[in-house]
């Protein structure tokens, strides 16, 4: 059996705002600098790592800014709950490592 590293983030608040969902979290992933993201223009550090596993769910996510424990995604089209729950559960388990 792996065993568990790391902590899950935990999401306070999702808020849509139609084509942009805003995601409050428990943790800090920058400091008072905000990151801008995009498919194009790769982040880096930690709020990189995480929009390049957002774009990766391959839901059409094509910006993401991550500043301090906020991190809003946009999505063209908007959000049903179940494109939430995928981003949800990306940015909660974001920082969980297992060892092989």
């Amino acid at each position: 059996m792996p065993l568990a590293m790391g902590q899950s983030v935990e999401i306070r608040d999702v808020v849509n705002l139609g084509e942009t969902l805003l995601i409050d979290t428990d943790r800090s992933f920058t400091g008072q600098d905000g990151q801008e993201i995009t498919p194009d223009l790769p982040g880096n550090a930690v709020p990189g790592l995480l929009a390049n596993e957002l774009f990766q769910l391959r839901m059409g996510i094509d910006y993401v800014f991550v500043l301090q424990n906020t991190v809003s995604v946009r999505r063209p089209g908007g959000w049903d709950s179940g494109s939430i729950d995928r981003v949800k559960t990306t940015t909660t388990g974001f920082l969980r490592f297992y060892e092989d």
